[in-house]
């Protein structure tokens, strides 16, 4: 799972392939800024995101999810 930090926040997107599918859903997880260094402090869950969208590819789920997640922290 990629792991991206942008400003304070710490993001991890991902393409999940379907179960019984060629198909790819985008799954997002973000993480907020932490007084403690050995704790990430999770603001958003780990979760499907576009959920009326499936991508034809683990890429093109994982650059959707990515997009999602700076338009959430912006």
């Amino acid at each position: 799972m990629p792991t991206e930090t942008i400003g304070e926040y710490e993001i991890e997107y991902s393409g999940v392939q379907l179960p019984d599918s060629e198909n790819w859903t985008a799954h997002l997880t973000i993480y907020g800024p932490s007084s403690n260094p050995m704790h990430r402090n999770n603001i958003f869950p780990d979760q499907r995101v576009a959920v009326e969208t499936v991508f034809p590819s683990e890429e093109a789920a994982a650059a959707e999810a990515r997009k999602i997640a700076i338009t959430m922290i912006e």
